[in-house]
């Protein structure tokens, strides 16, 4: 178990978003967190500790006004610390090969591939050619509906129909060489991990895997750790002192380091 770190950029500033509130309208979003510092101030905290795999997402949209500023903040970090980060937020072919020149260790997808409640098996084959399996992360950020976890898509609001299983971890793990996963419920809210997807998680052993969401106690660490069979990293957004919450940075580091 491994913690990784993030940086969140959304309208070219840093922040923490109730993952659930983020929608095309802006209207309903609640932030948790507007950092005053900016992405790669973040970068350079994690580059001084030797934190790698950390998550840089670009939350806007490429037709967003505020995509350029967004993107600027993600160059800036990844050119602090230059491969030890990974990036995601509109990775396609075509712009994936400049965020890795410009210092990601990994691009990191999921609406490319998943597309009007389907799998683009082609889109997948495609980037992955392009960037080389071991550049690839793919997100299967998923949320709880009619009891099975459905991968969602577009700033998680559209489920698709594929349900996260052993079987679909399987089936991508071809073409990878991570998972990063987002239970969106729990996202933002600080209200505990979601155990059921984290004993999931903890049963697949082929590729490395990124748990995100509800992460706000040392208890919900030690529960993932041991949900998780020490297998599953973590990444801690709102409850991080660094973005507002009351988890000490150092002291989850040591934590699991420790546990």
């Amino acid at each position: 178990m491994e913690f990784r770190p993030c940086i969140d950029i959304h309208n070219g500033k840093v922040k923490q978003i109730v993952g659930g509130s983020l929608t095309a309208s802006e209207s309903g979003i609640t932030e948790n967190f507007v950092a005053v510092q900016d992405a790669a101030f973040y970068a350079g905290l994690y580059k001084d500790r030797g934190m790698k795999g950390g998550h840089v997402i670009l939350l806007n949209p490429p037709a967003s006004e505020y995509y350029p500023d967004t993107k600027a903040q993600a160059l800036k970090a990844l050119g602090v610390y230059p491969g030890g980060l990974q990036v995601g937020g509109g990775i396609t072919p075509d712009n994936a090969g400049s965020f890795l020149e410009a210092g990601a260790s990994h691009v990191i997808v999921t609406s490319y591939v998943f597309q009007n409640g389907r799998i683009y098996f082609d889109n997948l084959r495609r980037l992955s050619q392009a960037v080389g399996k071991e550049h690839l992360v793919i997100d299967l950020s998923c949320r709880k509906k009619d009891g099975r976890y459905h991968i969602v898509t577009d700033r998680w609001q559209k489920y698709t129909d594929e349900i996260l299983s052993l079987i679909t971890l399987e089936t991508f793990s071809i073409y990878c060489d991570e998972f990063l996963i987002h239970a969106v419920d729990a996202e933002g809210k600080s209200a505990g991990i979601d155990e059921a997807l984290a004993a999931l998680l903890g049963s697949w052993s082929a590729n490395p895997v990124t748990y995100a969401g509800g992460v706000h106690s040392y208890d919900d660490l030690k529960k993932l750790k041991e949900l998780g069979k020490n297998r599953v990293n973590v990444t801690i957004g709102s409850a991080l002192d660094l973005f507002g919450g009351s988890l000490s940075m150092e002291k989850v580091i040591e934590y699991i380091n420790s546990v």
